[in-house]
């Protein structure tokens, strides 16, 4: 995403602050306070931010009803994919006549948990209406063409990246045979990621398959695509990692090698579609299996750079799409059919450096605690303000954040409200930055989550003011008031 002036605010950007991201996801959802008479159990999300990744679930509409499933979701997690309304035969059920509805309620949920969507997905060979099915070859791509620019279109400046081709591959390497590659070769990946940049120029784009999260004939056909479509110029990001495992199957061979491959393209990698079934019935010893693969997983992506987040296929065995799939199979997501933790989500929350106290286990597992909060803090928040006409400006702000308690703090948010007639016309730098009317919300970034004892840290933004200006009043760090 290319910087705003601060006489610019751009709708895209205005998202972004939104759902306190950039594009380039060195920001992601803001990182929450802790509680002065409690320290708050961080979430998965937050802890993966504190590293610099998001972690995320999917979700699908008629699960959006059921209250208790979305306290978990708008909270938890910091990314949203949408499992199922944003495909074709949903947005595009007859030529020309698009349906945007459902996607539309996934992305406003999202926004109002300030949280990032993957948008999924713009070409694939499943879920399509039969009129793709019946196209004669001669207008299938002008037909897929149009079906990425119309939907990408609707919402560009909402999504953070799309997977715009999905499951390219055959398990031993070759194409799938399917409409567009019937009727256009394998070029029909070049031609459907081309058009989604010229619709969506800021989204990241990806190719998203299963079976290529280990080393192995497949993975080595999407190395070898994205090879050649980086050496032709195509426009592609990222590669997505479903994730789909089996205890009883093993655990993909050198998955850590395997990302850093692509990394090392100059490509995003992320873990898509993660879940980890298991034959039924559920037992403590399947459970430590399936404990030690999300382990696994996560430590692959926190030791790969450019491996930007994790996303699990749900959350909660209440929804997977397991049992209707794989016969006597279930059990894959880290909370069970009743939204109970189970200890797959321990794991989790270890792996991302989550502290467990074992000092009152519950039912589902130990459960977490984190850092206390600071004893004392002071900020010291100057600013540069500048007039562009009569009651109108711009302004640069710098924050200093001193942590004068006598231990560090470990992960911090900071939070203020802009006064009356102010808003931020950047994501700044230093921090993640989340707004909700004139409230803001700054959160550590990966490389600057520690403050020392009596040590500081600084971050800033630019901003807009009208009427006249003044500078915050109050601010508070992980919940404990400044002076």
């Amino acid at each position: 995403m290319s910087s705003s002036s601060a006489g610019a605010f751009s709708t895209r950007t205005r998202l972004i602050l939104i759902m306190g991201v950039t594009a380039a996801l060195a920001a992601v959802s803001p990182i929450a306070g802790l509680s002065t008479a409690r320290a708050a159990d961080p979430t998965l999300h937050q802890l993966a931010a504190a590293k610099g990744k998001y972690f995320g679930s999917a979700t699908d509409n008629p699960e959006l009803t059921d209250t208790a499933y979305t306290a978990i979701l708008g909270s938890e997690f910091g990314q949203i994919t949408p499992g199922n309304s944003m495909k074709w035969d949903t947005t595009e059920p007859t030529r020309n006549t698009f349906a945007f509805t459902k996607g539309d309620a996934v992305v406003s949920l999202a926004k109002s948990h300030n949280q990032i969507v993957r948008a999924h997905t713009l070409v694939w060979h499943n879920q399509l209406p039969s009129w793709v099915s019946s196209l004669p070859t001669t207008e299938v791509q002008a037909a897929m063409e149009n079906h990425i620019t119309q939907v990408a279109t609707h919402y560009a400046g909402q999504v953070y990246a799309w997977d715009v081709v999905n499951e390219p591959f055959n398990e031993d390497g070759t194409f799938r045979t399917s409409v567009f590659y019937n009727a256009m070769g394998s070029g029909y990946i070049a031609t459907a990621l081309r058009a989604a940049r010229a619709a969506d120029p800021t989204a990241k784009l990806y190719i998203n398959d299963y079976n290529t999260d280990g080393t192995g004939a497949k993975a080595d056909a999407m190395y070898n695509l994205a090879s050649s479509l980086k050496a032709q110029g195509v426009p592609l990001d990222g590669i997505g990692f479903q994730g789909h495992l089996a205890i009883q199957y093993g655990f993909p061979t050198n998955m850590q090698a395997n990302l850093q491959r692509f990394a090392d393209l100059g490509l995003d990698v992320a873990i898509t579609e993660l879940d980890v079934r298991m034959i039924l019935p559920r037992d403590a010893t399947k459970d430590a299996t399936q404990s030690t693969y999300y382990t696994n997983v996560v430590n692959a992506c926190l030791a790969v750079n450019r491996c930007v987040g994790i996303t699990i296929w749900d959350y909660t065995d209440k929804y997977s799409w397991v049992p209707s799939v794989f016969s006597g199979q279930g059990a894959a997501l880290p909370w069970d059919e009743n939204l109970a933790k189970k200890p797959a989500y321990t794991a989790i929350f270890k792996a991302l450096g989550g502290i467990v106290s074992t000092s009152s286990p519950s039912p589902s597992g130990p459960s977490p605690s984190t850092p206390a909060p600071p004893t004392g803090c002071k900020v010291v928040y100057s600013a540069s303000p500048w007039t562009e006409g009569t009651g109108v400006g711009g302004f640069t702000a710098n924050i200093t954040v001193t942590n004068t308690s006598a231990t560090p703090v470990s992960g911090w948010t900071l939070r203020f409200s802009l006064p009356s007639g102010q808003t931020l016309t950047q994501s700044g730098w230093n921090a993640t930055y989340a707004v909700s009317g004139q409230a803001v919300t700054a959160t550590n970034l990966s490389y600057n989550a520690t403050i020392p004892a009596n040590g500081s840290t600084s971050f800033g933004f630019n901003g807009r003011w009208s009427g006249s200006y003044s500078s915050p009043a109050a601010f508070t760090l992980n919940n404990v008031t400044c002076s």
